[in-house]
């Protein structure tokens, strides 16, 4: 009886021992067929969607600089803009014999200044070449891409060229107040004009009495010996200088006043008097001031 009991017991122990030994098992078996499915989908998801968001950006940011004979033209987007060759020379900064009794205080004294080789817009920046990098468009006169941008301040200029360098990987940037002097009056080419390009202003210049009260498309008036187009009237153009003195001294490469209160611009504007659109005036703003009368001509 007692064998028969003991028998029993040991039958008893081997049933539970192998029915918890299949429990474990199964939980094993579906934990491992479960479980990888849903991150491997969502991983793959992902790097679906990366490859295409990079893409974008840089189609976003395309521009480039190619040659055209000694001139260099930026492509941005669809945009086009063509950067005029300028050989340096020695040239008389300030208010020259063809200023007449127009010349103001602060262009004197007359000094001599010696530039190297460099590159100026053909034409000011136009809405089309701003919105193409900036994304934006902040002119008063809008409706066609070949007006001159404007109201835009010092500021808005150093944000805009560092914004192209970025995407061109050059070194863009505002013409210094003697480089723009040099190009207005022909460079190397200069016949001596009162005005850049003609002693007419009507022929090179969009001014208070012809424009309408309003800006044109660039390269709608006459070149200047350079062949630059709207460096007399459509819009003032912001320099790179501080504002200050003439130095009666010989200078090379010249940068302007180390500091100050107001930034350079030049060439007159569509609302603007026949005085104003001489090569040897002078204006000038605080960095931060826009007007729709005040844009921009890079350098190179």
């Amino acid at each position: 009886m007692k064998q028969k009991l003991l028998l029993f017991i040991m039958c008893c122990i081997c049933v539970v021992s192998v029915s918890g030994q299949g429990t474990i098992t199964r939980q094993r078996r579906t934990t491992q067929q479960t479980a990888p499915s849903k991150p491997n989908q969502n991983t793959n998801s992902q790097s679906k969607q990366k490859p295409s968001n990079r893409n974008v950006g840089k189609e976003a940011t395309t521009a480039t600089v190619t040659h055209s004979s000694d001139n260099l033209i930026l492509s941005v987007g669809k945009v086009t803009f063509t950067m005029v060759y300028v050989e340096g020379g020695t040239f008389t900064m300030g208010a020259t014999s063809e200023q007449g009794s127009d010349a103001e205080s602060d262009e004197k004294p007359l000094h001599s200044v010696t530039l190297s080789n460099y590159y100026i817009g053909e034409t000011e920046v136009t809405q089309g070449l701003w919105e193409a990098v900036m994304g934006s468009n902040p002119s008063s006169f809008k409706g066609d891409s070949r007006l001159p941008v404007e109201k835009v301040s010092w500021e808005d200029c150093q944000r805009f060229i560092s914004k192209l360098n970025s995407m061109t990987g050059r070194q863009f940037h505002l013409p210094t107040e003697a480089q723009w002097k040099y190009a207005a009056r022909g460079g190397s080419r200069s016949k001596g004009y009162k005005y850049s390009g003609s002693n007419d202003i009507g022929s090179v210049a969009w001014y208070e009495d012809n424009s309408g009260s309003k800006t044109h498309v660039v390269k709608t008036k006459s070149a200047n010996e350079l062949g630059l187009y709207d460096m007399s009237g459509n819009v003032l153009e912001w320099c790179s200088d501080w504002y200050g003195d003439y130095s009666s001294g010989s200078q090379t490469n010249p940068t302007g006043a180390s500091s100050g209160s107001f930034r350079v611009h030049r060439g007159g504007s569509w609302r603007s008097r026949t005085r104003s659109f001489r090569s040897a005036f002078r204006s000038r703003s605080t960095p931060s001031y826009c007007g729709c009368g005040l844009g921009l001509r890079l350098a190179l």
